[in-house]
């Protein structure tokens, strides 16, 4: 993160201790001077405590980890982009430069720095390391104080999160969203009425097999702006829940255009990082409600400025999750502490990797999680066992040219 020669070679010191072990996706830095570590537990506020190490963890499933130890023996957790997977573990060692021995309690002016300390800010993959960390921070304070992040942050605004993922009459989950299905994805510049047609005949059908269930289309931003403006005219009929990422979000003034000619609302903001990110999209009427992902778009401490952003235009965050435990339990902190949360992907989404499970989701909502920092425990004996090379994320091609399309 530091672009100094000092920065470097400590950096270089410490990630060659780590070399044995990085090659199994774990990496460390830590400091010099060893520390004690007292039984973890909630510390007086006026008790001194200091950062002592950082490791990252790379999961087979190309999910990273996070891990911040202090000297109190309190640790806290977060979760990065899993594209880049092995860019994003090895950044957030780079952090230990400026983390390391200090207090992690100030967790806004650690964002800063990380942030505005660097000649060259942003960027998904130093927002992603950025993201990481801040979760580890809010979960490592929270931790000292004895109590969830969300009562550190004004809330809580709400007792439970509406959620969305498989329609269960267990769980009592009622929303679900799918992509514009068709015998094929939908990647050709301009698709003809027979994919169209089919796509609609589709949906319909689904709407048939779960009847009272709200059913959002996500088109990925694989669809191109010619053919998403036939697709969102021809599925309105069938009353969508809302249309998410109907294109790629690098240009927001087509998105614009796009959204003036549906009464279906506009979701996005998965690929979006930053409050500047979403404030284009907000200013410009591009979507009416915002997807901001904790793993990317700056961590919980962002998440809940762009949801204050979203709050001035009568938007609901709907945070974008299809990633692991750090990932939910992070967004629904932010969820029990705004006042326009709308609903959590994947929100009934069970872990494996925790210690103890999450509170059941049950009439379709998930309790928020009341334990200290992010509410949840990471099991790290099974976390460890998922340890090893992502998953690839491979180039795709049109099957009839062979030119590039948008994974």
């Amino acid at each position: 993160m530091y672009n100094t020669t000092k920065s470097r070679r400590k950096f270089f010191k410490y990630a060659s201790a780590s070399i044995a072990v990085g090659s199994l996706g774990i990496h460390s830095l830590e400091s010099a001077s060893p520390s004690v570590n007292p039984e973890p537990g909630p510390i007086d506020p006026s008790d001194k405590i200091k950062v002592t190490k950082i490791e990252t963890f790379v999961l087979k499933n190309s999910w990273v980890f996070v891990k911040i130890s202090t000297d109190a023996g309190i640790t806290g957790w977060g979760e990065m982009l899993k594209d880049d997977a092995k860019a994003c573990a090895a950044g957030a060692l780079e952090v230990g430069d400026y983390l390391i021995g200090k207090d992690p309690r100030p967790v806004m002016k650690h964002w800063q720095a990380i942030h505005r300390g660097a000649f060259y800010k942003g960027g998904p993959i130093k927002t992603a390391i950025l993201s990481g960390i801040d979760q580890a921070l809010w979960d490592i304070t929270g931790k000292c104080f004895g109590v969830p992040v969300y009562k550190l942050l004004g809330g809580p605004t709400r007792d439970k999160a509406f959620v969305y993922g498989t329609p269960n009459e267990e769980t009592g989950v009622k929303a679900m969203k799918v992509g514009p299905q068709a015998t094929r994805k939908a990647f050709k510049y301009t698709e003809g009425k027979m994919f169209i047609d089919e796509v609609v005949e589709r949906f319909a059908a689904l709407k048939q097999q779960y009847p009272g269930v709200d059913i959002g289309i996500d088109f990925h931003g694989a669809v191109q702006p010619t053919t998403a403006s036939l697709l969102i005219k021809a599925l309105e009929p069938l009353h969508p829940w809302f249309y998410e990422e109907i294109i790629q979000p690098l240009n927001v003034d087509v998105m614009a255009e796009l959204a003036k000619k549906t009464h279906i609302p506009i979701a996005t903001g998965e690929r979006i990082f930053t409050k500047w990110g979403f404030r284009e999209i907000l200013e410009k009427n591009a979507a009416m409600i915002l997807q901001p992902d904790v793993n990317y778009a700056g961590g919980i401490t962002e998440l809940r400025l762009i949801a204050g952003m979203a709050e001035a235009y009568y938007a609901p965050l709907a945070p974008h999750n299809p990633n692991g435990p750090c990932s939910l339990a992070a967004s629904l902190q932010v969820a029990a502490c705004i006042p326009n949360f709308m609903v959590q992907e994947r929100g009934d989404r069970e872990h494996e990797l925790l210690a103890e499970p999450l509170p059941p989701v049950k009439d379709g909502y998930r309790p928020i999680p009341t334990g200290p920092g992010l509410g949840i425990t990471i099991d790290e004996d099974k976390l460890m066992d998922e340890v090893g090379e992502p998953r690839e994320y491979k180039t795709a091609y049109d099957a009839d040219d062979g030119s590039v399309v948008d994974w």
